[in-house]
């Protein structure tokens, strides 16, 4: 097999990718529409198989081209990323940053440090994989992502957890919920409410009933949910209470939604960042970690 191909080629592959759209692709990286099919032919040609699936309604990873796709983020990360290291340069520098996260890390982790990275490096991209607690586990471990930020209850051999934040469990309840007032609470407070609880396949709902299995304390779950989002819209509608983690809760301010501590025990999540044990991150993705666990690495809970 002759492989020869340039590095815009895959620039071109990605891009169609992740738009969707040869034609939002092209415009992307100012390539006329023809010129772009021409670059993914060409890489076609030289891997000696097809990358792409086309129909009229959409473009979609051929089986070749999902298996190759995390090996050539991983390569333009490499060759484009290298000149981060040098002095004065790295705000002209291109390249991306591939995480996978769970989603209220992606909401409430991320966008203090992105704003902080892309200042310094505006040019850097982000491509944000917000999925379950096991969905990002594995897109770490198979290459998709360079590194996640995911739960300590939830594990994977080839991948090392470095803790950056503990968020607590609390009970999100209307303002009008006969518990609402109270500064803080007690499990066995909750045995007589409605609940609104995660499926148990969750990484959340492993971690609470693993610190509930020996406290006698049985909750009511009235309703069960896949989303902690659902779970506050239900609540917001008073069909009842949730235990959530303090990231995933309202504001203090909310009109309609308090959190109240849960204490006797505290039972909390710890939330930090995911990587392959046999892994080395590109220099932009190495920064943006750095960046982000200086950002967060030392504050004693979950901040609002």
């Amino acid at each position: 097999m002759n492989i020869n191909f340039e590095i815009l080629d895959l620039r071109a592959f990605l891009a169609v990718l992740e738009l969707g759209s040869f034609h939002k692709a092209a415009q992307s990286l100012n390539l006329s529409q023809p010129a772009l099919s021409r670059r993914i032919q060409a890489l076609e040609a030289s891997i000696g198989a097809p990358l792409l699936e086309r129909t009229t309604r959409r473009v979609a990873p051929s089986t070749v081209g999902s298996s190759l796709e995390p090996m050539m983020r991983r390569l333009i990360n490499e060759l484009e990323d290298q000149l981060l290291g040098l002095t004065g340069v790295g705000g002209k520098q291109h390249g991306e940053v591939t995480l996978a996260c769970v989603p209220t890390a992606a909401f409430y982790f991320l966008p203090e440090a992105i704003e902080r990275f892309t200042a310094q490096y505006p040019n850097i991209r982000f491509r944000i994989l917000d999925m379950s607690a096991n969905a990002a586990l594995d897109a770490v471990a198979r290459g998709e992502a360079e590194f996640g930020i995911n739960l300590s209850g939830v594990s994977h051999g080839e991948l090392s957890f470095s803790p950056l934040v503990e968020d607590p469990f609390v009970l999100a309840c209307r303002r009008d919920h006969p518990l609402a007032r109270r500064k803080k609470i007690v499990w066995k407070d909750l045995e007589s409410h409605r609940l609104i609880g995660v499926s148990r396949t969750s990484g959340n709902r492993i971690i609470l009933d693993a610190a509930l299995a020996h406290t006698g304390v049985q909750l009511n779950f009235a309703f069960v949910v896949n989303h902690l989002n659902t779970s506050l819209g239900l609540v917001e509608r008073g069909l009842g209470a949730s235990v959530l983690p303090r990231l995933a809760t309202p504001p203090d301010d909310h009109p309609l939604i308090a959190a109240v501590p849960i204490v006797d025990p505290v039972i909390h999540r710890s939330i930090g960042l995911v990587e392959r044990r046999a892994g080395r991150l590109s220099p932009a993705a190495q920064r943006f970690r750095d960046m982000l666990k200086s950002t967060w690495s030392g504050r004693g809970g979950a901040a609002k």
